[in-house]
């Protein structure tokens, strides 16, 4: 025979499973509205995360259309240029290891180090296919540019350096340049952090065995992968 406590726990769950209104909400979701979900940048250039019903088959708009540029004329109007997933990811991933390392802000070295950590596109293999690492661009961007202190803590999103804004803004003028269609790409990218030679991104891959003539083969292929990039 049930105990009074083995029935009054019964009740209980009896009482739960035939009141559907006992669950909230949670916090993150106004009633009534349209949710606001968190995007990440790396989500959006992979093309969005899926939303399940009733909004499923839909797809979140990407947070950013055009990375930083000095030329904002370039980013509307006739010369409106389209950076590729890949060059999209890369950014995102250079950010973060920035972050990694404790530095105040992303410089060429994180762009390096972006690209490798993204990992699928055509610069990401021939650095690779040279024996250059991440693990080894992280160590000689300590020797170059030094340890952070132990307990510094980097912004979310550390700002450019003036280097790393001028190797997007060179792989912007030589894709605009080339009058070819196709979208400004990671192999762009990493060119112009070859182009920049005071940079801490070139004196890194010099260090690591890359030269003008894995450059000029970078360059060939450039123009082929921003045609077959995935939108």
């Amino acid at each position: 025979m049930a105990t009074a406590a083995q029935a009054a726990a019964a009740a209980f769950l009896s009482f739960l499973s035939s009141s559907p209104s006992h669950h909230t909400a949670p916090s993150s979701v106004s009633l009534g509205a349209t949710p606001v979900l968190p995007v990440s940048l790396r989500a959006a250039a992979a093309g969005g995360p899926r939303l399940s019903s009733p909004l499923r088959g839909r797809r979140i708009s990407a947070v950013t259309a055009q990375l930083p540029t000095a030329h904002p004329e370039v980013a509307s109007g006739d010369k409106k240029i389209r950076w590729s997933s890949r060059a999209v990811r890369s950014f995102a991933m250079a950010e973060l290891e920035a972050r990694k390392m404790r530095y105040p802000t992303t410089g060429t070295e994180g762009l390096l180090m972006g690209i490798l950590v993204e990992g699928t596109s055509g610069a990401a293999k021939l650095l690779r296919a040279n024996g250059i690492t991440l693990l080894n661009v992280r160590e000689e961007a300590a020797n170059v540019l030094g340890k952070s202190e132990m307990f510094y803590f980097s912004p979310m999103h550390p700002p450019l350096t003036e280097a790393a804004q001028r190797a997007l803004d060179w792989a912007v003028n030589e894709k605009l340049k080339s009058g070819e269609d196709g979208e400004v790409t990671a192999n762009h990218l990493l060119l112009g952090i070859w182009s920049d030679k005071e940079s801490a991104g070139h004196k890194i891959l010099a260090s690591l065995g890359f030269d003008d003539e894995k450059a000029r083969l970078l360059t060939k292929t450039a123009g082929e992968e921003a045609a077959m990039s995935p939108r």
